[in-house]
């Protein structure tokens, strides 16, 4: 029975393991075409995704060092969705790659750090996690070796992560010394207004800050995400933040919630400067993946906003509203890696008059930076709502004001992109793009999502009954 509760609940990081596996015994064995190799990938890990949904219980591994509900088990799902749509989005470009497997191998290793990490419920499996999804991702950003900015990419994000981890383990140190325990359910206990307890969650939220390109712990993200290949970039801006923030979440409301004035002050300074500078600077930028880079960065603020609410609906909200970020950003990286793997063209500018040549990319990315804006009646729209509602929760109206003033800022930029596709001329506009089948399908995935998630309310009800009450 011991060993039953063993495999069930350590089913989906154990799955994972065994496809690594898998893949290292394919690379051992005889040379495949990259299709026959990409095809086997792709069904591996939609049937990776199918096994989430199956089988989930609520336990503890490990003297509580691991633990899983059906929470967790839908943000390891939504991860698991957003890996399979990011590697069909892929497909255009890895078919001609040298190093198709150790790709894989190193998103999915990172992927299973997140994993753990996710699961964490002491502070040195999440530190240990954290460091295990972070080296594979500095080795994939400098996946492009031919590119000198890919290695730059992927030394900016070794720098960064190694001064993030420094404040985090700094302080989860002097949480330690202070306590005693880094058990997070005997911490909830133990944490007070201890002035080094403080300083201590100070260092920790720097560290969390730092991992989701929180103002003004950000300067890395645009270069790194410029630098690193589209499909490293995605998985950053998508599945590497989602992550950090299902911790950051479980963190502040249980084993940091005697400290909640101290970090809802926090969270709302950091909310209101990340929009806004978010903002100011996708405003100026030409470059599409950096474009995305600071647009990532202002959607970061509104969900740290629906943090704030410290309640049931701040937890729903967020896992709602990233479910929505899934979709709506990996249909617009999915339509720049397209077009960047057959022209090699990453510039906004060179979207002008893209409607006239490939009518059907351009309404998937249309579609796409509405959701991301919230224009109703895309999902985005909805995501942002209920952020604000539920950060709305204690009564601060004036900030919620501002971010939704930012709100139109954000309209601005978007629809630039847009007026960009539609309206402007171009004498040489990007060439009509045969889209293959594996990118077409995530394409179709991610647009379906971006409908579905805002006018089904079953979706937002059903992460609500899983949403732990507080």
């Amino acid at each position: 029975m011991i060993l039953t509760d063993f495999f069930i609940l350590l089913r989906q990081e154990l799955l994972i393991t065994a496809i690594i596996f898998g893949l290292l015994i394919v690379k051992l064995g005889k040379d495949r075409s990259n299709e026959s190799i990409l095809m086997l990938i792709n069904l591996l890990l939609l049937l990776n995704l199918a096994a989430g949904f199956f089988c989930s219980t609520e336990g503890a591994l490990f003297s509580d060092m691991f633990r899983t509900n059906k929470l967790i088990v839908l943000e390891k799902n939504i991860l698991n969705l957003a890996i399979w749509i990011i590697s069909l989005q892929s497909y255009s470009w890895l078919k001609t790659h040298k190093h198709v497997i150790e790709f894989y191998i190193l998103l999915l290793s990172a992927l299973l750090g997140m994993f753990f990490m996710i699961s964490s419920g002491n502070l040195l499996m999440f530190y240990l996690g954290l460091e295990m999804s972070t080296i594979p991702l500095a080795a994939a950003a400098n996946f492009d070796l031919s590119k000198r900015q890919s290695s730059e990419a992927a030394m900016k994000l070794i720098i960064s992560s190694a001064f993030s981890s420094g404040l985090l383990l700094l302080g989860i140190s002097l949480v330690y010394g202070t306590t005693g325990t880094l058990t997070l359910s005997e911490l909830s206990s133990q944490m007070g207004h201890n002035p080094l307890q403080v300083f201590a969650f100070i260092l920790l939220i720097s560290g969390f800050a730092f991992k989701i390109s929180a103002v003004p712990f950000h300067l890395w993200t645009a270069d790194v995400y410029e630098g690193a290949p589209i499909a490293v970039t995605a998985f950053l801006s998508v599945v590497s933040k989602a992550a950090v923030l299902f911790v950051f979440v479980s963190i502040l409301y249980t084993t940091f919630k005697s400290l909640a004035e101290l970090w809802y002050n926090l969270l709302f300074l950091l909310a209101l400067l990340t929009i806004i500078i978010g903002n100011l600077f996708a405003l100026r930028q030409d470059n599409f993946k950096r474009f995305l880079a600071f647009s990532s960065i202002a959607q970061v603020g509104f969900i740290l906003i629906g943090i704030s609410g410290s309640s049931q609906a701040g937890t729903a909200s967020v896992v709602y509203f990233i479910l929505i970020y899934v979709f709506s950003n990996l249909a617009a990286f999915g339509v720049v890696s397209l077009v960047s793997a057959v022209t090699g063209k990453e510039k906004i500018s060179d979207y002008k008059s893209f409607y006239t040549t490939n009518p059907m990319l351009a309404w998937v990315l249309t579609i796409a930076l509405f959701s991301l804006a919230g224009v109703p009646p895309t999902a985005g729209f909805f995501g942002k709502f209920f952020l604000l509602m539920a950060g709305s929760a204690n009564g601060s109206y004036w900030p919620i004001t501002i971010a939704a003033l930012n709100m139109v800022i954000s309209f601005y930029y978007y629809l630039r992109v847009v007026k960009a596709i539609f309206m402007d001329a171009n004498d040489k506009p990007v060439q009509k793009l045969v889209v293959p089948a594996l990118p077409k399908l995530a394409l179709y995935i991610c647009v379906a999502g971006i409908i579905v998630t805002g006018l089904w309310s079953s979706v937002y009800d059903y992460i609500y009954s899983l949403s732990p009450g507080f």
